[in-house]
């Protein structure tokens, strides 16, 4: 009887070891609400900052008009007005130069909370504003501040997030960003802009505390050494668990920070290699597409252009209108991503945006021809050009961003995302500076034209060069890259559920330790 006594204390030993290695407990089961409200929870504490750098993107969309008025509060020339419209998206390449080295050096939540509080001396600067000087260094400051905070905000996703969690999670960064814009056209419509910036305070305040309350991330902690740290973590971050089912979990972090750094002559040679050079034409070209295809500046000269149209709305309405477009665009684009691919969506979002502009061109050149009557058509190009920013944050303005994450290779993947992404911002800088003299030499029909033509062509280079990469790994992204396979469709149903469990064993990993953000 002691004998088989000692066979099932056995047999029980043999299964709780069993379990402690997996890092999981049978007897606990842990549901997959559990796992991921406390993920959705520090992603979201994250995302209050994108809105804050949403805030401040969407903020002279109200200011230029203000600043256009016979009687405006601080006169400025068409010079310092293009300026305004561009000066903080120049500069943000410039603030992820640093971005990379402080992530890494005091972490990635401490970096987060240490830009809110440019931000609110940005919004203290505008609300005493009387010069065009002051109204730059506000600026000025909320580039480089939004610079600086995207090695973090992009790292701190990847190394919370589940693999199955991690392509929703990191989409709604872009969102939270229109979300920011969204609420100064809203702004603008309800209140005076200085109004306005005293309660822009707030966003940057709330962001501070909620990161206070959620975790640094594991792989940061396991990097520097503090493994006790790491798995208080990852046991908060999985759902407030035991360290018992967090176990394996850590063991693979620990081993992916202390795997050995490959030299920088080998990091160099991988930059030469078609499996970088590709994939970053392809997400410069997004860039482009994106940022040239009209809704950047549309965003940005929003209530001007609607005056320009005699608008049937309220103008500052209107810009309201286009900026809850844009936020339900992202919106369907972050949901829908998943079922219809990223091919579907951008030809759809190229296409249709090109179409918009392409009407409303048209209907300026009857207008200013006199061969319409266009007083009980005015609803025609507003309709037109709030469906182009619709369309556009349906696809194409969102998709360079989330390309950038998962086609380049991981041994690049920081750098190169930086990289590209710095490259979007010049993009995105140089189209609001030029707009308003390519409306004086173009007319504001000839400019519409424009946008469609870059959205036409673009949709055609797109179908040539952009992949399928929507529920493929990681590995079978490079390997279509480096001529080993063609991904131009979506995997089929049944094998999505492999795939899903093989990219949960085998988690996408940043290495900080190389990367050089632009």
């Amino acid at each position: 009887m002691t004998e088989s006594k000692n066979n099932d204390n056995t047999r029980n030993d043999e299964k709780m070891s069993q379990a402690d290695l997996n890092g999981t407990s049978e007897n606990h089961p842990i549901s997959k609400l559990r796992q991921a409200f406390p993920q959705f929870c520090a992603v979201s504490a994250k995302n209050l900052l994108m809105i804050t750098f949403g805030s401040t993107l969407g903020f002279s969309t109200i200011l230029i008009p203000e600043l256009q008025k016979d009687n405006a509060e601080i006169p400025v020339s068409m010079e310092e007005l293009t300026w305004i419209s561009s000066l903080n998206l120049f500069l943000v390449p410039i603030g992820c130069f640093a971005s990379g080295p402080v992530s890494q050096f005091i972490g990635r939540k401490r970096s987060m909370m240490l830009t809110t509080l440019p931000f609110v001396a940005a919004w203290v600067i505008y609300y005493y504003a009387t010069t065009a000087g002051m109204l730059f260094v506000a600026l000025a400051m909320t580039g480089l501040t939004g610079g600086l905070l995207e090695a973090p905000v992009m790292t701190y996703v990847a190394e919370v997030t589940q693999p199955h969690l991690r392509g929703m999670l990191s989409a709604t960064s872009t969102m939270s960003i229109i979300l920011g814009i969204f609420t100064q056209m809203l702004g603008g419509k309800l209140g005076n802009w200085r109004t306005v910036t005293l309660v822009n305070l707030i966003y940057p305040l709330i962001c501070f505390l909620a990161l206070c309350a959620v975790p640094e991330s594991p792989y940061w902690l396991a990097a520097k050494g503090r493994q006790k740290e790491a798995e208080q973590a990852l046991c908060w971050l999985r759902g407030w668990v035991s360290p018992a089912q967090v176990k394996s979990e850590l063991q693979i972090i620990c081993e992916d920070v202390n795997k050995p750094a490959a030299s920088q002559e080998k990091i160099w040679k991988s930059y030469s290699k078609k499996t970088f050079y590709t994939p970053f034409l392809l997400v410069t070209s997004a860039f482009f597409i994106g940022n040239f295809g009209g809704t950047n500046t549309l965003q940005t000269y929003a209530v001007m252009i609607f005056m320009k149209l005699h608008t049937p709305i309220e103008k500052y309405t209107a810009a309201v209108f286009l900026g809850l477009a844009e936020l339900i665009g992202t919106m369907i684009c972050v949901f829908v991503i998943h079922f219809a691919g990223k091919r579907l969506l951008s030809f759809l979002s190229v296409g249709g945006t090109g179409l918009c502009f392409c009407l409303a061109a048209i209907y300026g050149y009857l207008d200013d021809s006199r061969i319409i009557n266009s007083e009980n058509l005015t609803w025609f190009p507003t309709t037109l050009l709030i469906g182009a920013a619709f369309l556009s944050h349906g696809g194409i303005r969102l998709l360079p961003w989330v390309l950038a994450g998962e086609v380049f290779p991981v041994n690049v993947r920081s750098s190169a995302t930086g990289i590209s992404g710095s490259i979007g911002y010049i993009f995105n800088s140089v189209s609001n500076k030029i707009f308003l003299y390519m409306v004086n030499g173009m007319s504001l029909p000839g400019t519409f034209f424009f946008y469609a033509l870059i959205n036409f062509v673009g949709g055609i280079l797109l179908y040539f060069i952009l992949p399928e990469t929507e529920g493929r790994s990681l590995k079978e992204i490079e390997e279509h890259y480096a001529g080993i396979q063609s991904l131009k469709t979506k995997p089929k149903k049944e094998k999505l559920a492999f795939k899903e469990k093989w990219a949960a064993a085998n988690p996408a990993v940043i290495y900080d330790d190389i990367e050089s953000k632009l």
